[in-house]
């Protein structure tokens, strides 16, 4: 096999992407071994300069490269070989992250993957096994030339991505669900039955993995890191923010997926129910004929009207009449209900 395809896009020592930020200029490509020399001080970061280093957890390199090269907290070092679930916490002088986030590759949406993150005053470090979306339009704007004032800047602008793929996510599945509507109201008949369901098992999950995201944000702005400005506090506040409010549009539409699944479910009562009284209609008009057939066919004397000239229709009119009155008791119960 190739190297470099056996190292999953990345260099060496598992590095996908590094760049060196100043203010109002875009990011410079730096090599992983560039970023260690900055980061250890053999070489010295300019005033207000940052570095984000992205790994790939696919490469066996990463960590190693990571906890030899770097002096990171050893709770970001647990979240790389661990299945941890959505946390923010302060480790020191870093923030720890792990959040959850929708996977390039996946075979449908419902593919999701998590991302540690390791913020500093001059560091953010990210590492993932899978692409994921956020992160690569994180890396889009960066190599569109977008400028980064600081490191909790970034971190907010991959937060405010993470808060877009879900709501372009659910504004997805809300068109399937507006066209599952359109046919249920059309024709009155269920529809895509097994589709919302789908959804809403969908929508669930990534409730599930995305809801906590938001408290513990807010949780961290309520006793920050003294490193993190004010300006760096209000971009994680915003971010949280959009972030909840995502989450909360796709509360909404499991609300709404819910009452339309119990719409149809109302609306395959109501056809059951129909034809059932169908079913009893028939069975109540063939009643009289069983019964009336059942005693006239009995091999015994005595049976009336063997000998008049007009006996068959003298029953033909008995079964017809008392078919006629079961026809409409029952008509009559379903009218009274």
């Amino acid at each position: 096999m190739d190297i470099e395809l056996a190292r999953f896009g990345s260099d060496r020592a598992g590095l996908l992407c590094g760049y060196l930020f100043a203010p109002a200029h875009a990011g410079r490509a730096v090599e992983a071994e560039e970023a260690a020399d900055l980061l250890s001080g053999r070489r010295t970061l300019a005033r207000d300069e940052f570095l984000w280093l992205h790994f790939n957890l696919s490469n066996m390199a990463s960590e190693r490269w990571l906890r030899h090269r770097l002096e990171l907290p050893e709770a970001f070092h647990d979240s790389l070989t661990r299945v941890q679930s959505t946390r923010v916490e302060i480790a020191g002088r870093s923030v720890v992250t792990v959040i959850n986030d929708v996977r390039v590759f996946g075979l449908d949406a419902s593919s999701v993957s998590t991302v540690a993150l390791c913020l500093q005053s001059t560091l953010l470090v990210s590492a993932r096994r899978t692409p994921l979306r956020s992160v690569e339009r994180l890396r889009d704007c960066v190599r569109a030339g977008e400028t980064f004032q600081s490191s909790v800047e970034l971190l907010a602008h991959l937060l405010r991505d993470q808060a877009q793929v879900l709501l372009e996510l659910v504004h997805e599945l809300a068109e399937q669900v507006d066209r599952i509507e359109d046919r249920l109201m059309a024709s009155h008949l269920p529809a895509g039955r097994a589709t919302l369901g789908h959804l809403r098992r969908l929508l669930v999950r990534h409730q599930r993995l995305l809801a906590p995201e938001p408290a513990a944000l807010f949780r961290l702005l309520n006793r920050p890191p003294d490193w993190i400005g004010a300006t760096g506090l209000e971009q994680l506040r915003e971010a949280a923010e959009e972030l909840a409010a995502a989450v909360a549009e796709s509360s909404a539409l499991v609300e709404r997926v819910r009452l339309l699944q119990e719409e149809m479910f109302a609306v395959l009562n109501e056809q059951t129910s129909r034809t059932l009284f169908v079913l009893t209609v028939v069975t109540v008009l063939a009643l009289p004929m069983t019964i009336v057939s059942g005693f006239f066919g009995m091999n015994v004397g005595g049976v009336p009207f063997q000998e008049h000239p007009k006996g068959f229709w003298i029953v033909v009119a008995l079964v017809l009449g008392l078919s006629m009155l079961g026809a409409l008791l029952a008509l009559r119960r379903r009218s009274d209900r």
